[in-house]
């Protein structure tokens, strides 16, 4: 309850300072329209890139599961916040209604145990992805919707342990680059030859428990331009 609350508040905090208040209504403070379904579409469509799904190229590839995961998370980025926005314009409740809503559906439970492991052959991984696609669109029931992902995550092994962490520090990772001008186009991705996702990863690994401040401030020192 409390790791999901957590990520909700964060989530709600980032779009607020990114998108500006009351977002929830569909518009940017510059003006643009938001759509997070077509977020989760283009971030579930960059997970399926992750596996060497072409027949006709690179056949001896394997899955790319560290970026699976990065993109799990993205997925979970857009899939709160279109809770977020449901459950303010359709006043359903607070935050924390949310998170209860979400610990209380017969999917959190698997979700949570990381003990269990799913075996699947790449071709069912894909189309676990390809099912929480078909029920972005083909349901408006925002519950439907989280329970999809909670499927995917889980049967992807993915648990609330791991992904609260990688949540946490893509989190963290997001608003660096909005202070380093993502928006402008003057962020740097490329570190010193590795993505920005992967320097990221790297600072969880050798920090156990790191805190946000400490994770920002860890991204500071290594990235390759001072301001």
């Amino acid at each position: 309850m409390n790791k999901i609350l957590q990520m909700l508040k964060l989530q709600q905090k980032l779009n607020d300072s990114t998108n500006g208040i009351n977002w929830e209504n569909g518009i940017t403070k510059n003006g643009k329209k938001i759509n997070w379904k077509r977020c989760i579409y283009l971030e579930t469509a960059e997970l399926i890139d992750s596996y060497p799904w072409k027949h006709w190229k690179n056949i001896n590839e394997f899955p790319n599961y560290e970026n699976i995961k990065i993109e799990i998370v993205d997925i979970w980025h857009f899939v709160m916040s279109e809770t977020l926005r449901i459950y303010k314009i359709k006043n359903l409740g607070s935050i924390k209604d949310i998170a209860i809503t979400i610990t209380n559906l017969t999917e959190f439970e698997e979700f949570q145990n990381k003990k269990h492991k799913t075996i699947l052959d790449i071709h069912q991984q894909m189309t676990v992805v390809e099912n929480m696609i078909q029920t972005l669109f083909c349901n408006n029931n925002i519950n439907e919707l989280l329970k999809s992902f909670l499927i995917m995550s889980s049967k992807l092994n993915l648990k609330l342990p791991e992904l609260y962490s990688l949540y946490i520090g893509k989190n963290i990772l997001n608003q660096f680059r909005q202070d380093y001008g993502y928006k402008t186009g003057n962020y740097i991705k490329e570190w010193n030859g590795k993505e920005d996702n992967i320097v990221m990863q790297n600072i969880l690994k050798e920090y156990n428990n790191i805190t946000p401040d400490k994770l920002y401030n860890k991204l500071e020192k290594l990235y390759p331009v001072k301001l």
